[in-house]
């Protein structure tokens, strides 16, 4: 699926509109909490997994902390 969508102005904040269509393969609607994630190809939306989260947030702290020890496993 290809749309163009136009960034807009909502209130005091800049947003897009996100086309019905779209909201259901993502199978979201108004309220609901959206991941950004941005890959090689682009940036990918998901809808938001608190679970999911947290266990990126944990994965972080430990790239942070144990950098040179992942970096020797990658060689």
């Amino acid at each position: 699926m290809s749309k163009k969508l136009k960034v807009t102005a909502i209130g005091n904040s800049t947003g897009v509109i996100l086309p019905k269509e779209l909201l259901e393969k993502l199978r979201v609607s108004r309220g609901d909490e959206l991941m950004v994630h941005e890959t090689p190809d682009g940036i990918l939306l998901s809808p938001y997994d608190a679970e999911f989260a947290r266990q990126m947030e944990v994965a972080e702290g430990i790239m942070r902390r144990r950098r040179s020890l992942l970096r020797k496993l990658g060689e």
